[in-house]
């Protein structure tokens, strides 16, 4: 009897906690209402299979259970049992398939007239790209991927040259107008999703996927990665910025272009020389910290270093510069521009105390590492 007591009471907290929590469903900002629908469908149904297979246990504990006299014993080779069992579970299957595959076909073919953006993943930070005036952007390759080039744009392509490349963790996006996504991941398996959208896609190494919606509310809108992807999965996380169209125009404005970004990056080739030897006139270079900030952000970086003192994955970068830090091992260290230098270029050779060692060593030029330790000196 305690037993089928127990069942039923967790059927009786299972229902009234779905049907209480205020969580369990966000309000929907976008055109995926059928999305909703399917995933309402699947609860419905395997909530009701929950119910129904514990009140039978609970049932068949107390009406099949020991008694004076009377001594249960199974029964086995119900043919018309099992092919009533084959059928149901069958025609669920159907009905909670079908649903689902129909809108994940609409979710991947977007209208014709969808503008688009693409993401890329990488530990643990997203990078967005936009068509520049142009409309078309740049062909990519893994090889040419570099610290100023996260999406590998080929610099030789002319498309790829005002693809306008967003410097922050924020990417708008006009409001009524759908929107396509290419989603792409530089080093591991992420996943790209917005729970107000109702969309969401996997990011694979080596591959291009996409889907696309259209935002209906204006507004800001978190940005995580579903799929477990590292130590710093869970700062993993950014916003996507609905606006209407005035405001998303003045904001596309001011996006770098990838020729922009290329011309100040540190160590950049000189401008070329025009005929008859006069250097031809270049983009203005931002200063060393700048350059070092847009390194930072480029690595993945800023998603282990906070620059506002809050506690991440590493060391803050606010107030580091001349600080005394305390390494494993017992030994103290200033955080100067030789130990700077050597942190990033060789994170393994020492280990801030209280940190975990999970810093990935990466490249860097000499001037790469001077313009991190000039942004890394700016954060006061």
């Amino acid at each position: 009897m305690a037993l089928a007591l127990a069942l039923i009471l967790i059927v009786i907290g299972a229902v009234a906690f779905h049907a209480a929590s205020p969580w369990w469903l966000t309000p929907l900002a976008s055109n995926w209402q059928q999305m909703d629908d399917a995933l309402m469908l699947t609860l419905y149904m395997t909530g009701a299979v929950f119910v129904i297979i514990n009140l039978f246990v609970a049932y068949a504990v107390i009406r099949f259970r020991h008694r004076e006299g009377v001594r249960a014993s199974p029964e086995h080779g119900s043919k018309k049992l099992e092919w009533w069992l084959i059928g149901v579970t069958t025609l669920g299957i159907v009905v909670l398939l079908a649903p689902g595959l129909d809108v994940y076909a609409k979710l991947i073919t977007p209208p014709s007239d969808a503008m688009q953006f693409e993401v890329m993943g990488q530990q643990w930070r997203w990078h967005y790209r936009l068509p520049g005036k142009d409309g078309k952007m740049g062909q990519t390759d893994v090889s040419h991927i570099s610290s100023v080039n996260p999406f590998g744009i080929n610099e030789k392509d002319p498309n790829g040259q005002d693809d306008l490349l967003v410097d922050t963790q924020e990417i708008h996006i006009p409001v009524n107008k759908p929107v396509k996504v290419l989603l792409r991941s530089q080093d591991v398996l992420h996943d790209f999703y917005v729970p107000q959208f109702r969309s969401r896609m996997n990011m694979v190494p080596g591959m291009v996927t996409s889907f696309w919606f259209t935002p209906t509310i204006v507004g800001k809108y978190e940005v995580l990665c579903a799929q477990l992807c590292g130590v710093g999965h869970a700062n993993m996380r950014s916003w996507v910025i609905v606006d209407e169209e005035p405001a998303y125009q003045a904001w596309l404005a001011a996006q770098p272009t990838f020729a922009k970004l290329r011309a100040a990056a540190p160590g950049a080739a000189p401008p070329p020389v025009e005929e008859g030897g006069a250097p031809a006139p270049a983009a203005a270079a931002g200063d060393v910290a700048t350059q070092g900030k847009l390194l930072a952000q480029a690595r993945g970086c800023m998603a282990c270093h906070s620059v506002d003192g809050a506690p991440g994955v590493g060391p803050t970068w606010k107030g580091l510069y001349g600080k005394t830090e305390n390494l494993d091992g017992d030994k103290t260290v200033v955080a100067d521009d030789a130990y700077l230098k050597q942190a990033i270029a060789e994170p393994k050779a020492s280990n801030v105390r209280g940190f975990p060692p999970v810093m990935p060593r990466q490249p860097f030029t000499d001037a790469e590492l001077a313009a991190m330790v000039a942004y890394i000196k700016s954060v006061k």
